[in-house]
């Protein structure tokens, strides 16, 4: 299973950029970038509000707001952090 990282997606949408500012690309393949830098965005939207969402249960658990131990399932990488050292 691939393990990849926030600096990975930063990369992939830097390249994404690059192709769409590609002026000798041709009306049908600028197109193409477009819908495929739309569904990227789309992904990367995801990652990035998961990945808050995970910084923002740490920040509880620094605070000793809650435990690992009772963070719901879904928020397994944290748990997984906490738990594990």
């Amino acid at each position: 299973m691939a393990r990849n990282k926030l600096s990975d997606l930063n990369n992939h949408l830097f390249e994404q950029l690059e192709r769409l500012n590609d002026e000798s690309l041709s009306y049908e393949d600028l197109e193409k970038e477009m819908k495929r830098q739309k569904s990227m965005s789309e992904v990367a939207s995801n990652i990035i509000e998961i990945n808050r969402i995970s910084m923002d249960a740490m920040k509880l658990i620094a605070k000793g707001n809650i435990q690992a131990k009772d963070l719901p399932n879904e928020i397994d990488t944290v748990k997984q952090k906490q738990i594990g050292n």
